[in-house]
């Protein structure tokens, strides 16, 4: 058998989640069986290196950021720090202020924080989602007429976790403390891929996970803002007190030096691997868009996460597309102006529909392809080589001629 009908596995799907990068893991490995100790237990070393390694790793969460130390709070990941960010900020606010408040987001967020927007309105909080236009973006000027007397939190993904769009969260985030309204930021997607500034961008709460940079999962962290302003939230874990009382529970030591050193190596490596990766993502682009018909690109085309490639192919079925392309691991789904599975997806549409920038509804497969540290220009070819040979012999012959 020749070289040419081998065939291999590219792993494209860097969004849902990354492999643990080995120098990561190498700084992991002591604190499983080495240095094991409790960073509670003050009376031996062993609990001292434990507490030294948090402190360590804490610190290079907070450099990633542009934050304090004391501002960054060990979660178990981006989930828990959003419940704690929305839904503690809130309670806590209920509590010592006895009022409703009012939260702004928008309708493309991830599942997580939409589910919670939910829960604050069984509570009996208001909840504002924001319309966003074709690329699934909102604008500044959206988030101000949304501003109420009430209105406690502006919570809004920074990157898109399906078509990668950015949010412009620098001007939102002035906006906001103009006003004097907090500013949450779910980070998850590109903490570590592009820079971030909490104090640049104006940002009060962001959430970050680390399985999307390279760290183990189950371990992420949250970013309050301690000073100009403070910050107050409830905690939700209550116990022995740890990470200043916000998160009680015996702190996952090894896991939390990973997010520290895989942050510490994105703080290093991006310079490089961003660029990198937005000439990958480029290419993939153009070789889609230009050797396929009826293919359109979702997001905006430039402001979009560095590694982020999500397109929407009409008149093939789902199911003959994943068959054809077992070699390639990406995220998929239908997508469709009804009935749609990806909420992204319909609202964008929704929106290209209304201002006829597409005619109607379209019979979509969407494909949403995240590239990766290892991802090289070969990788990207053959992708792209098979995703064109599979739309050729799945779609009906009389579409498009």
């Amino acid at each position: 058998m020749s070289e040419k009908t081998l065939k291999k596995s590219i792993y494209l799907d860097h969004h849902a989640t990354t492999p643990v990068e080995p120098r990561v893991l190498e700084k992991m490995l002591p604190y499983f069986t080495e240095d094991f100790g409790n960073a509670m237990s003050g009376q031996h070393c062993f609990g001292w290196k434990a507490k030294e390694a948090i402190e360590n790793a804490r610190t290079q969460v907070a450099q990633l950021l542009g934050a304090q130390a004391r501002e960054i709070i060990f979660t178990s990941g981006a989930t828990e720090s959003i419940h704690l960010a929305i839904l503690g900020l809130f309670e806590n606010a209920e509590s010592e202020q006895h009022k409703k408040f009012h939260l702004i987001t928008s309708k493309v967020e991830h599942k997580c924080s939409l589910e919670v927007a939910g829960q604050l309105e069984k509570l009996g909080h208001q909840v504002t989602y924001l319309d966003v236009n074709e690329f699934g973006q909102v604008s500044p000027t959206q988030v101000q007429n949304a501003f109420r007397e009430n209105t406690l939190l502006v919570s809004l993904i920074h990157a898109n976790n399906e078509i990668g769009s950015l949010n412009p969260v620098t001007e939102i985030g002035e906006l906001c403390r103009k006003n004097e309204i907090l500013f949450h930021v779910d980070s998850a997607q590109i903490c570590g891929k592009h820079p971030i500034d909490v104090s640049k961008n104006h940002i009060d709460l962001l959430s970050l996970s680390g399985h999307k940079l390279y760290a183990p999962k189950g371990i992420g962290a949250i970013f309050l803002r301690q000073s100009q302003p403070r910050v107050r939230v409830r905690p939700y874990l209550f116990g022995g007190g740890q990470e200043r009382g916000l998160r009680s529970g015996t702190q996952n030591v090894p896991g939390i030096v990973g997010l520290g050193e895989a942050c510490e190596l994105a703080k290093i490596d991006m310079h490089l691997e961003l660029p990198r990766q937005e000439v990958l993502r480029n290419h993939m682009i153009t070789r889609i868009l230009s050797e396929n018909t009826g293919v359109l690109l979702n997001g905006h085309p430039t402001e979009r996460l560095c590694n982020n490639v999500s397109v929407s192919i009409d008149a093939v079925l789902a199911d003959q597309m994943l068959m054809s392309l077992s070699e390639l691991a990406f995220s998929s789904g239908s997508a469709c102006s009804t009935g749609d599975d990806s909420h992204v997806i319909s609202e964008i549409r929704k929106f290209q529909i209304a201002k006829s920038i597409l005619p109607g509804p379209r019979q979509d497969f969407t494909m949403r392809f995240g590239l990766g540290r290892k991802t090289q220009l070969e990788d990207v070819d053959y992708a792209c080589d098979l995703i064109t040979a599979a739309i050729a012999r799945v779609r009906p012959v009389s579409k498009y001629l």
